[in-house]
């Protein structure tokens, strides 16, 4: 059975992506720390990153890095945050957020209920940032 992650990636459900290519995927989250938050997943079903090629773990940490730099530019945060926690969804898959203190890496303050309109718009200002920085070849229009 395919993981949810999965199904996102392939179009059976909604997600509100910010980078395509053809092994790694970028969706915003839909419980978030900060706006902008958003999940760096392989389109390989791979469940815990100790499992992960070295490879494709070089490329979804470059890929979280260019996510993270976009973020704090578009966003005004102090820093990008970075975590790779998997208990979520049998998918491995890295959280990329805006964070301007540890409190910010508090997952029990994660958004369960984030505003629909907000959410798409912290979108359009991520892929927006990510063409800025020249990765345009890489963000899907919506």
């Amino acid at each position: 059975m395919p993981t949810l992650f999965t199904r996102i990636i392939n179009g059976e459900i909604p997600g509100r992506f910010v980078w395509k290519d053809d092994d790694v995927v970028a969706f915003l989250s839909i419980g978030p720390l900060s706006d902008g938050h958003t999940l760096v997943v392989p389109r390989a079903e791979i469940n815990k990153w100790t499992d992960a090629p070295a490879e494709l773990m070089q490329k979804l940490v470059t890929v979280a890095q260019a996510i993270g730099a976009a973020q704090v530019q578009v966003f005004g945060s102090e820093r990008a945050g970075l975590s790779i926690a998997g208990f979520e969804v049998d998918h491995l898959h890295l959280h990329v957020w805006p964070a301007n203190s540890l409190q910010d890496f508090d997952f029990s303050r994660a958004d369960a209920n984030p505003d629909a309109e907000r959410m798409e718009a912290n979108a359009q200002k991520l892929r927006a940032g990510l063409r800025d920085a020249g990765y345009g070849e890489y963000v899907p229009e919506s």
